[in-house]
């Protein structure tokens, strides 16, 4: 299993719940979510051990998050697009995507965890403009894969009769 099945199997995503996390609302309130979660965790140089409590709040809501939304009506979303986009990345190896495609989901992915890493690095020595500035990096290259997921989209929503319905928001296929 690679590491974005791992991550769709740790948030317990199925069919239903992509198509509810296709809402404009679901990916924007997610992003929102980042600052509040580093504060969380940052809290712990402020409140000891209690920051268990915001961490496991923020982290129940980021869990809850794409299933809180229903599915939308359109899938015309530049957010709708992003997902329908990581759906067809993961669905690679049914369905081939263009190779660009491939090598900017693992490049973003990649910066992602370079800057995950000092995130973690500037938490642990309390350097918290590190911490800050990096977390954000975080943020912003997971924009990034989500922008480039979307532009997947534009160039494979045609290629599958799975992928034609849900660009017509039919969330009534699967694979």
């Amino acid at each position: 299993m690679d590491l974005f099945r791992g991550a769709e199997s740790l948030m317990r995503m199925d069919d239903r719940t992509w198509s509810r996390h296709a809402n404009p609302w679901s990916v924007y309130t997610r992003i929102a979510s980042s600052l509040p979660l580093f504060l969380a965790i940052w809290s712990i140089h402020w409140i000891g051990w209690w920051s268990v409590l915001p961490i496991g709040i923020i982290s129940m809501w980021i869990f809850i998050n794409p299933r809180f939304f229903p599915a939308p009506s359109s899938a015309k979303s530049w957010a709708a697009s992003g997902v329908l986009g990581e759906r067809a990345f993961l669905n690679r190896k049914r369905v081939p995507i263009p190779h660009e495609h491939l090598v900017f989901a693992y490049l973003t992915s990649g910066l992602g965890g370079l800057f995950l890493l000092v995130t973690i690095w500037g938490i642990v020595s309390a350097a918290f403009w590190l911490a800050l500035t990096s977390w954000l990096a975080v943020v912003v290259s997971k924009v990034w894969f989500v922008d480039r997921m979307a532009w997947l989209w534009q160039d494979v929503k045609d290629a599958h009769p799975v992928y034609q319905a849900w660009d017509d928001a039919d969330w009534s296929k699967a694979f």
